[in-house]
């Protein structure tokens, strides 16, 4: 297998699914900063402002075979960020539709893969992978869990793993809760607290395993520097939080109140089974990133929450 690696300047080119999204746009601007080239797939190529400058686009539906497959055969590496969003309420149409959204998604780049230049696929999994266990320390060789999440989890990463029998090295992203501007759990949050109506989530024990956007994208760009890193890895912070402490820092960054819980049962009543996971959480720790040396500039939750209010104002 020859190491795609940014260490020796070499230019990769990329295809990205879910390129338009909120981590799909960071990421595109970090790897295009880098000196790639990248793809993106869309639904609608008609879009303009969707499109992250300098990336290029090719039309299609990742749910569906056709003639965008051929086009991820040209590519070096491949990043699959494409999923309908958990943040709503589960009912048996939303649950089907997150399943087919992955799955299909994953199922058709790992047969476009096959025969082309691809040597890396980057797929994305949660780490609602692990289930709820707790106050346990859970890492990338803990084992999954059993409810509705951790089982989409493992169906995901099965589908991606396929891709180890076409030659390619498989990297299994386990995304925690990603705090950034413009996007992601804060986009929710903010707006509430703004409102001095924040505060934590049910009793806000849970545990409460995040990302700032920007050490995401710094953790993708990272294992193209070093190729021994393959399988699972968990994109979180070293330094998972209890719900009630992140509701308490958010509050101190936006010099706001932050007593204010919102009921658990309020959250069922909205959220349906979604609101349950809300409710509980998982304790991660990014093992495998931090065993291999990577840096992260913000590991605290008070520095994150400050560095994304801050680039907010400017």
């Amino acid at each position: 297998m020859i190491p795609e690696t940014t260490k020796e300047g070499r230019i990769l080119k990329i295809f990205i699914t879910g390129g338009t999204g909120f981590v799909g746009k960071n990421l595109t601007f970090a790897l295009i900063h880098e000196g790639h080239e990248v793809t993106i797939l869309t639904r609608s190529a008609k879009r303009p402002e969707e499109s992250p400058a300098g990336a290029s686009m090719v039309e299609g539906d990742p749910t569906q075979k056709g003639k965008w497959q051929e086009a991820v055969k040209e590519h070096d590496v491949v990043i699959n960020l494409a999923g309908a969003s958990i943040f709503t309420r589960w009912t048996e149409e939303t649950k089907r539709l997150l399943r087919e959204s992955r799955l299909l998604t994953t199922r058709n780049l790992v047969e476009a893969v096959e025969g082309g230049r691809v040597k890396t696929l980057f797929s994305t999994s949660a780490v609602g992978y692990y289930g709820f266990q707790g106050d346990d320390f859970l890492t990338e060789e803990s084992p999954p869990g059993k409810d509705f999440l951790a089982q989409l989890s493992q169906d995901w990463e099965k589908e991606a793993f396929k891709a180890r029998e076409k030659g390619c090295r498989v990297v299994i992203t386990r995304f925690g809760i990603i705090l950034g501007e413009k996007g992601g759990a804060l986009s929710q949050m903010i707006p509430l607290f703004e409102k001095y109506l924040g505060g934590p989530m049910g009793s806000g024990n849970q545990w409460f395993s995040w990302i700032q956007i920007e050490d995401l994208t710094r953790a993708f760009l990272f294992p193209l520097d070093h190729p021994e890193i393959s399988g699972p890895v968990n994109f979180t912070s070293p330094n998972p939080v209890r719900n009630k402490i992140l509701a308490k820092a958010l509050g101190r960054a936006m010099r706001r109140p932050s007593f204010l819980p919102t009921p658990g049962f309020m959250l069922k009543l909205i959220l349906g089974e979604f609101g349950s996971v809300l409710l509980k959480g998982q304790r991660v720790i990014p093992q495998k990133l931090i065993k291999s040396g990577f840096q992260f500039r913000y590991p605290e939750i008070d520095q994150a929450l400050e560095r994304i209010l801050q680039a907010g104002k400017n």
